[in-house]
């Protein structure tokens, strides 16, 4: 039941020790322009891992990460690891956030400040949160999960009793991508705390009836087209995690060259090489690759989980180059979307590539609930 507080510390012999993994790194060839369309691109990752050797600064991003107040507990048997930032704001409202796969709590870092303290970012003081950032179960400085069942539901629970134990009673909670799983059966566990969910993503889909496709608009269509290029293009890690997780951990836990070429796949251009690399550093210096991935596996062989939707009032804000959900589906599985937002920029990685956007969705949906949450 104990709240410890948690610095990060890595030693410098871990850290040489990435330093000459990198040196040694095996490369393997590479058919002649074919761009992205075998994986990620030998000159790609050959470009990060030199700059990961030369100029990446791990223990900058150490520091700031320790700016923060950093915990851990237990909660049903397994270690958790959590940001609690407290606002200035007395009456701030409590948030608690889920990043996704391949992150870890560094995808909200630069969000802490304008969401805890608006008063010093141009906002309204009475948009001001208390934060909880926990890592995932299996990720990061949670560390590996030691028994089966970890799925999105169950760290549902987990996060439920994370926000009684730190004593909030009534509070919001947000995600992108994983985090837009698990937020919503946050809501399912715990009704009567949680008076709002806000994501980035709803993963509603056609059904199969040709009705369906009758009268969906251009952008519509494009949208599909988006996901159906996707699933035949960039599923592998979806297919792989959620199948043999296993047998991926002994490349990942092995290679930080291999960590880096795998998470990278889904970072895309519009995030910065230290952010990509911040992230990689840190499931490969807690050993998480293939705990983190089991995820995929929980998720895809739940058993006896509910699956008719949340009723917790629902938020989305779609993003321009994500995933972008479609309405019509979303409002199909979700009556109690109450609140949705399209803009023209942003990714899936909306924290790095439009957070302004994203900080003042999030104060605006959860004005529409703000009470006490203490």
């Amino acid at each position: 039941m104990t709240v410890q507080p948690f610095t990060i510390n890595i030693p410098q012999d871990t850290l040489d020790d990435v330093q000459d993994r990198l040196a040694r790194t095996r490369w393997p060839d590479e058919l002649p322009d074919v761009m992205w369309n075998y994986g990620v691109p030998l000159t790609y990752v050959k470009e990060l891992v030199e700059y990961w050797r030369t100029d990446y600064d791990w223990r900058a991003q150490e520091a700031k990460l320790n700016s923060y107040p950093q915990f851990t507990t237990t909660l049903d048997g397994q270690h958790i690891h959590f940001l609690h930032v407290r606002s200035p704001e007395p009456d701030a409202f409590p948030l608690i956030v889920t990043h996704g796969w391949p992150m870890s709590v560094v995808e909200y870092i630069d969000l802490i400040e304008p969401l805890t303290n608006p008063r010093a970012h141009g906002g309204d003081p009475a948009d001001a949160f208390h934060l909880v950032i926990p890592s995932i179960p299996g990720f990061a400085f949670s560390g590996p999960t030691h028994e089966t069942g970890w799925n999105s539901r169950r760290i549902a629970k987990a996060w439920a009793a994370l926000m009684q134990r730190l004593g909030y009673i009534h509070y919001g909670a947000h995600g992108n991508d994983t985090g837009s799983v698990i937020s919503p059966e946050v809501g399912r566990c715990a009704p009567d705390h949680v008076v709002g969910v806000h994501v980035t993503q709803v993963f509603s889909f056609p059904s199969g009836d040709p009705a369906e496709f009758a009268d969906l608009s251009e952008d519509d269509m494009a949208r599909l087209q988006f996901l159906q290029h996707f699933n035949d293009n960039f599923s592998a890690f979806n297919k792989l995690q959620s199948t043999q997780p296993q047998t991926l951990a002994y490349a990942l836990l092995d290679s930080p060259t291999g960590q880096l070429a795998w998470s990278s796949q889904l970072f895309g251009e519009s995030v910065s090489r230290d952010y990509i690399l911040t992230n990689v550093m840190i499931y490969w210096l807690t050993g998480t690759a293939g705990s983190a991935a089991r995820l995929y596996y929980e998720d895809a062989h739940a058993q006896n989980e509910e699956t008719t939707p949340t009723t917790i009032p629902l938020g989305v804000a779609v993003f321009a180059n994500d995933f972008r959900s479609i309405r019509r589906f979303a409002e199909r599985d979700h009556k109690n979307i109450v609140h949705w937002s399209e803009f023209d920029r942003g990714s899936h990685h909306a924290t790095q590539d439009a957070p302004e956007l994203l900080v003042d969705d999030l104060r605006t949906f959860f004005r529409l609930f703000r009470t006490s949450g203490l």
